[in-house]
């Protein structure tokens, strides 16, 4: 198993970037965090891998659940807040499909939103794969597509300037259709059985700074997009950020912005 020039861009993209991933991005994230650990059968005693941690979310909520916890993340500075977090947990710095631990050693595994930044996601999964025993459970979560609205939000904000943009995508032969079926076929398609995917569908409430503060701190396409903009672009960016988060507005001027999710789970025959 090899690492992608996607995997090399997303390393790139995300180094350093902790703190505006805190501030913005990760609460919309752990949402689904409940519901990844339930699908994975995580509870007291339960070893739990979960990989691609990021500031220890769910490993955290694995931990107050009373699992033993080994989480890995790429990222320096998000191992540095996971922990933080979750002093309980093993935390190692590693990056699918590449995981330092032993064939058959944990009960479960867990990779919520990692299968939307590595470029060969079978591989990914194959790897999950191999770190549970026979009989354990991997529950994962991505990102649907067609896009929910607040995904398609960035794509309006940026429109007249991503198409001078080069970027690495997933290889086609690597990548997999964004939807419940295609989720599910990449699960069986590792060897897993009993494959169930669901779709979860929420609103997620943030201040426009905090929201705006993902890309303004270099976060995901968004964030590669505006530092490449000359100051007043950038203003003309936030203005038009503005205007369209209007129809999101509630009157205490959060954002209620829809979403949703896939949650797909198995069994390792």
């Amino acid at each position: 198993m090899t690492t992608t020039g996607f995997d090399a861009y997303e390393r790139q993209r995300w180094a350093g970037r902790a703190a505006a991933y805190t501030r913005s991005f990760a609460e919309l994230c752990a949402y689904p965090v409940g519901a990844l650990l339930d699908a994975a059968g995580v509870g007291a005693g339960v070893r739990l891998l979960d990989a691609g941690t990021g500031p220890g979310t769910v490993a955290a909520s694995a931990a107050e659940r009373g699992a033993a916890v080994v989480a890995v993340d790429a990222e320096a500075s998000m191992l540095a807040v996971a922990r933080e977090a979750v002093p309980a947990a093993r935390l190692v710095r590693a990056a699918l499909p590449h995981l330092p631990v032993v064939t058959g050693g944990v009960d479960a595994a867990v990779a919520n939103f990692v299968l939307n930044h590595v470029g060969d996601p079978g591989a990914a999964v194959a790897e999950l794969r191999r770190t549970v025993r026979p009989g354990g459970r991997l529950a994962v979560t991505v990102w649907p597509w067609p896009q929910p609205p607040l995904q398609r939000l960035w794509g309006e904000v940026f429109a007249e300037v991503s198409a001078d943009v080069p970027l690495p995508r997933v290889p086609t032969g690597n990548d997999f259709p964004r939807t419940e079926e295609g989720l599910t076929a990449l699960l069986a398609g590792a060897g897993l059985t009993g494959v169930r995917c669901v779709t979860l569908a929420w609103t997620h409430r943030a201040d426009p700074d905090d929201w705006w503060a993902g890309p303004a701190g270099g976060l995901g396409l968004p964030g590669l997009l505006l530092g490449r903009q000359s100051p007043p672009v950038r203003d003309a960016l936030r203005r038009r950020y503005d205007e369209l988060c209007a129809r999101y507005r509630d009157p205490d001027g959060l954002l209620a912005l829809p979403t949703a999710a896939l949650l797909a789970c198995a069994t390792v025959g």
